[in-house]
């Protein structure tokens, strides 16, 4: 990356914080490392931070603590929990004080680096201009109108499928994380969102069946993926 983006790690385990610190900065980003959450909240305020990766359990300040100051100063910044508390009600907690992803611990650091792209993914697309039509094959998607159109054919998309259509442009050709469009569209990854998308990707499959160059597929354990060749992939912005 051009220009590294800078992560406030707060992790009051010294061996585990040094090896995520040194992990993340081998990854390509900037990590500074504090090992409570008052001197994390003051790092804050000092300087300007890309994404909060906050322990909940640290002496003098814990993360959930720490993550609802941050929010009172900036209510846009990511903030990722990592914890080896994993009961409902703390993963709870940690969403309604706007975290943007919860890692119970132990943990594969490459998971973290993964989740961090994801997430600094979907602020980027919200910075970026708004997409309204995207050509895709022989359609041509409408996200304002919500409608999909081939030949002389005009298909209404529910706002579910519109939302999810989108998505799955944004990302073409590329792997959308399921997780990551649940709580784009859902805002909870629970079981019964998890069925009702799968029963979205049906009928986005069968709305997109009249080009045999275009399809949906499964990638096993991580999400979905558009498929469509090259050249036949547009976007217009506003």
């Amino acid at each position: 990356m051009d220009e590294k983006l800078k992560i406030l790690l707060c992790e009051d385990d010294e061996n585990l914080g040094m090896l995520l610190r040194e992990f993340l900065q081998a990854k390509g980003f900037n990590a500074d490392l504090y090992p409570d959450g008052e001197k994390g909240y003051k790092a804050f305020l000092k300087g300007k931070y890309d994404l909060c990766v906050l322990d909940v359990m640290m002496p003098k300040k814990d993360g959930f603590t720490l993550a609802q100051e941050i929010r009172n100063v900036n209510s846009e910044v990511p903030i990722i929990f990592l914890t080896a508390k994993a009961l409902k009600e703390d993963v709870l907690e940690g969403f309604k004080l706007g975290a943007d992803d919860y890692i119970t611990k132990p943990f594969s650091m490459e998971e973290l680096v993964f989740r961090i792209g994801a997430i600094l993914r979907r602020v980027k697309g919200k910075k970026d201009k708004e997409i309204t039509l995207y050509k895709i094959g022989k359609y041509t998607f409408d996200t304002q109108k919500q409608v999909l159109i081939a030949d002389d054919k005009t298909q209404k998309l529910t706002t579910k499928e519109s939302e999810l259509l989108a998505l799955l442009c944004s990302h073409i050709n590329e792997i959308l994380e399921r997780n990551f469009a649940l709580k784009s569209i859902w805002i909870d990854d629970n079981y019964f969102n998890a069925r009702s998308m799968d029963v979205y990707i049906t009928k986005l499959r069968k709305l997109l069946k009249d080009d045999p160059n275009i399809e949906i597929i499964n990638i096993h354990g991580k999400g979905y993926k558009l498929i469509a060749p090259e050249g036949q992939v547009s976007s217009q912005e506003i």
